[in-house]
């Protein structure tokens, strides 16, 4: 009975406190300006470092966003690591001028695994010491025309890690997409901007960051090789007193997987590499909130912590202690009828955060009215399957695996 009630109380708590921080966080996304990084001289050199599997269809389109930026392209020099292709994509992209590099090896597979390859490469040539940062990059984005002024901006302005707006190329494509990209845009608006305001770190999301020289120098390149390897990052960062700052002016457009079944695995890989990540890094993240009072170990907890995993838990042994005659048969029906009350309320939130969200960023959504109304109807749908995504991410053996992109 004590270890159900504790299982219950903590639960409970971590959500209690997570909906609140994360209702501050709106409100608060809702009053504010959106940081801004005063001007400042395009001086600093960057390296652009991009992961690509099979990507001739749509590298090119990254390239040429790249090339054609308000900033210097004298002072950036492309990287691609053509990671186990079978296709042209190591050829279109020699072709465009980047550097290319090519990489086999069918055992360690995964983005984190290419980075350090690539950076490797670098190193041991002698590269390291020629660029101030580095910037990350997914095969299948595109750039607005001063994305890496914006970010040269917040690097000017002491920043050793940034990261950006995330925008979708393809929100109108269906309901999946965009579920998908409601829920980057949200994490931008809402979340990073008001980070930014509260003094808190932000998260790296996968693509489109950038890091300096010296967080590359520590980490001795790319070390981070879980399936979410950009969360890995972030909380080894949050780990070393960085602060991870967010520049809402720099836009990214990604491209959002079109079928279930594809949005299926790619959150899977997400859910199994939460819970990697958690295993790993919550219990220094945990110590650190509480030793240094440092709010961003504490905010990062909240957003690790596998509610799912704990609540499969409390389900087993209360089933387990109704079975040994400890607890009756009705107060277990009852937790889990509780529960499911929970997930409908939650499920409602989600609906009221993706119509916030449509409202305050209206302007930089590419859909129609008629399409956007449906997707807010819709959203609670794309959440929901993240119920059993969650619990088979326990059991499964998530490999990282590519999403094939069409390019827009």
């Amino acid at each position: 009975m004590v270890l159900l009630k504790l299982l219950e109380i903590l639960t409970l708590i971590i959500g209690v406190i997570g909906t609140i921080y994360q209702g501050a966080c709106i409100v608060a996304s809702l009053f504010i300006k959106q940081v801004t990084f005063p001007a400042a001289p395009m001086d600093k050199r960057y390296a652009v470092l991009i992961s690509a599997r099979n990507e001739e269809n749509v590298i090119s389109n990254l390239i040429h966003d790249i090339q054609n930026q308000t900033y210097p392209y004298d002072l950036v020099d492309i990287w691609l690591v053509a990671d186990n292709c079978t296709d042209n994509t190591a050829q279109v992209v020699k072709e465009l001028g980047v550097h290319v590099v090519e990489r086999f090896n069918k055992e360690l597979i995964g983005k984190g695994y290419a980075l350090s390859y690539l950076l490797d490469y670098m190193n041991t040539h002698g590269y390291d010491k020629t660029y101030d940062a580095y910037f990350v990059f997914d095969a299948d984005n595109r750039l607005d025309k001063n994305y890496f002024a914006e970010m040269n901006k917040g690097f000017h302005n002491g920043y050793k890690i940034l990261t950006s707006y995330r925008n979708s190329v393809n929100t109108s494509d269906n309901w999946v997409s965009s579920g998908s990209a409601l829920w980057f845009i949200r994490e931008s608006r809402f979340l990073n901007n008001s980070r930014m305001f509260f003094g808190s770190s932000c998260h790296v999301g996968g693509t489109g960051f950038m890091f300096s020289r010296d967080i590359m120098e520590r980490n001795n390149g790319w070390k981070f090789h879980l399936l979410t390897e950009d969360l890995e990052f972030t909380m080894d960062s949050i780990l070393h007193g960085d602060r991870v700052g967010y520049c809402g002016a720099a836009i990214l457009y990604d491209e959002q997987p079109v079928t279930f079944k594809q949005s299926w695995r790619q959150r899977i890989r997400w859910s199994k590499g939460f819970l990697q990540v958690f295993r790993y890094y919550g219990p220094a993240l945990m110590q650190r909130a509480v030793r240094e009072r440092d709010f961003s170990a504490l905010d990062f907890t909240l957003l690790l912590f596998p509610f799912a995993f704990v609540g499969l838990i409390r389900i087993i042994l209360g089933f387990i202690f109704a079975l040994c005659g400890f607890v009756s048969w009705s107060s277990q029906i009852n937790f889990i009828v509780g529960g499911l009350y929970g997930i409908v309320l939650t499920l409602l939130g989600m609906m009221f955060l993706a119509a916030l969200t449509v409202l305050v960023e209206r302007k930089n959504i590419g859909a129609s009215n008629k399409e956007l109304v449906a997707y807010v109807l819709s959203f609670p749908i794309y959440m929901i399957s993240y119920i059993p995504i969650s619990f088979q991410a326990i059991f499964a053996k998530s490999d990282w695996k590519p999403i094939e992109h069409k390019g827009k």
